[in-house]
């Protein structure tokens, strides 16, 4: 019966393997392979493994050359990408698909991430962390989102019956689209803490707080039949969402400062 390769012997093939080729062996050295690049990130990133790197490539935002035997080589600029993929995660709880835009906007590896920028009329711009705009249209099945989470099924049905996700039921499959995966993710990592989707209404109302209170500020221009005035409206949506993300993050920071002193 032939047997699933771990990550750790698949990573021990791929180091055989690069040592074994012909071929410009100095040019291989200054890449490493993808065990390698686990080792090297695990101090910052403990969670990091193989198959999150895998799928990383799958969603088609790293693309490692490949070595005859079809093993992955990853360049120093492919570890730089990969720590600012991993960062805007981990610090910006970023969906893959604004990752993929920031990336494509040119967001470097050693780029640092700041608040804000300067904007039109010297107002400060501050980046939005995710847009409001529509999303891909993406869709993930249950069992997709239990295994890229890593959340457990009785988790997901809490948080549906407390609001906090809905999902779309389409020919008796529910499926969730990528704000509401991200969304189980972020609650799977607060449940092994004990954080159950009970307690999770706090972060609902408070949500749903925010959005009318942005709402009623510019609901004259996003109702606005004017295409340029209706795109100002939701570019200021963007923006005041990023304001009001930022401001609950120091809000918490002093608080939770106060706790460890």
């Amino acid at each position: 019966m032939a047997t699933r390769t771990t990550d750790t012997q698949m990573a021990a093939l791929e180091d055989i393997e690069l040592g074994g080729e012909g071929g410009d062996l100095a040019k291989r050295r200054k890449s490493l392979t993808i065990g390698a690049v686990c080792k090297a990130l695990a101090q910052e990133f403990p969670d990091i493994s193989i198959s999150k790197i895998r799928y990383l490539e799958d969603q088609k935002l790293l693309a490692p050359r490949r070595t005859p035997g079809g093993y992955r080589l990853y360049t120093q600029g492919d570890v730089a990408r990969l720590r600012t993929i991993l960062r805007m995660q981990r610090d910006e709880f970023l969906p893959l698909r604004v990752i993929r835009q920031e990336l494509a906007a040119g967001r470097s590896g050693e780029a640092t991430p700041v608040p804000g920028r300067s904007g039109r009329d010297g107002m400060r711009a501050w980046r939005p962390s995710v847009s409001v705009r529509e999303a891909t249209g993406a869709l993930y099945s249950l069992d997709d989102v239990l295994e890229e989470t890593k959340a457990e099924a009785k988790l997901v049905r809490e948080l549906d019956e407390y609001g906090v996700v809905k999902g779309e039921l389409r020919g008796g499959v529910r499926y969730f689209d990528e704000t509401e995966r991200e969304i189980i993710a972020a609650v799977a990592e607060l449940a092994r803490y004990g954080v159950g989707g009970r307690n999770l209404r706090v972060f609902r109302s408070s949500a749903d707080r925010e959005a009318n209170l942005l709402q009623q500020i510019l609901a004259p221009a996003l109702r606005s039949r004017n295409p340029e005035r209706r795109k100002e409206a939701v570019e200021a949506l963007e923006n005041l969402a990023a304001v009001a993300t930022h401001l609950k993050h120091l809000l918490l920071i002093r608080d939770l400062r106060k706790i460890v002193r």
